[in-house]
């Protein structure tokens, strides 16, 4: 049975994991591709119970995206290595960023809808079906926006070679950039596909919450129900991979794949190589094969 592989673009680079191990691979400004590879520790036991692995694996996903994306960055801009600190702060700036914007601007704007609305003040199902479309909406206006930097557009093309890379690997093929470039750059396990079922999700359990609540304690428990959101959403996004070849699993995962339409880009060959050899660092170390770093 192979190894489910999942991976992240990164700056010039990609990142890809097993559960086993993760690999960074980057091109640096001289050409040349530069690799950090770790193997993981004996993972918790948390992270294989069903709905409540989901939160965690998050975290764990997130947190290793940001070492991932440090690593790149010294490779390219020849930075100099960051504090714990100054790491722990971007981490923690990185996900106030997200909850203002995707929760509590969202739910801003919903309660300012109530004066064109009368429903959404009396009506929780309305407002929590306004405030998961605006999210879906800021969401989508954000990755249109960020799509506009150049230096993103070339992130999407590494992105596109991440998802063609385990495309081929699951395929069964040799990891060369001839064998790679042939495959589809989008995939059923995306995280662009996550974050759409954590939208979804998110309409039905901010549904439950009464709307005659005040703004600070909507907002608060949006936070405080991430977890179950988060867990819920793993499980579906897992259950619809692995389903993806019926009529189930491929209804679920259609929104994700049109989406990813935009958030990867055609790689070409020298980035579908950076990827291979990725992929290739982790499967070394799942074989056994040592470290590179």
């Amino acid at each position: 049975m192979k190894d489910t592989i999942g991976g992240q673009a990164v700056i010039e680079g990609v990142m890809m994991k097993s559960k086993k191990a993760w690999a960074v691979a980057v091109r640096s400004p001289e050409g040349e591709i530069v690799i950090k590879s770790e193997e993981f520790k004996k993972q918790s036991i948390v992270t294989k119970i069903p709905v409540i692995r989901g939160f965690f694996i998050l975290l764990e996903t997130l947190w290793l995206g940001m070492k991932a994306i440090d690593f790149s960055s010294k490779v390219v801009f020849k930075e100099e290595k960051s504090s714990p600190w100054s790491f722990a702060f971007s981490l923690f700036l990185a996900f106030l960023i997200g909850i203002l914007l995707f929760i509590v601007l969202p739910l801003y704007l919903t309660k300012l809808s109530a004066y064109f609305i009368e429903m959404v003040t009396t009506n929780s199902f309305v407002f929590n079906l306004i405030d998961g479309i605006l999210r879906v909406l800021i969401f989508i206006g954000y990755i249109f926006a960020i799509g506009m930097w150049s230096q993103m557009r070339k992130i999407f093309a590494y992105h596109g070679a991440e998802h063609k890379t385990i495309n081929a690997f699951e395929a069964g093929e040799a990891l060369t950039p001839e064998n790679v470039k042939k495959y589809s750059r989008l995939h059923a396990r995306c995280g662009t596909s996550f974050i759409l079922i954590v939208l979804v999700i998110s309409i039905i359990v901010f549904s439950m919450i009464p709307s005659s609540w005040n703004f600070v304690l909507k907002a608060l428990s949006r936070i405080i129900l991430l977890p179950l959101i988060a867990g819920v959403s793993y499980e579906i996004l897992k259950i619809s991979a692995k389903w993806r070849n019926n009529f189930v699993g491929k209804i679920i995962i259609l929104p994700g794949l049109i989406f990813q339409k935009i958030t990867t880009h055609e790689p070409d060959s020298s980035q579908i190589e950076v990827a291979c050899e990725a992929l290739k660092a982790v499967l070394k170390l799942n074989a056994g094969g040592g470290i590179n770093d």
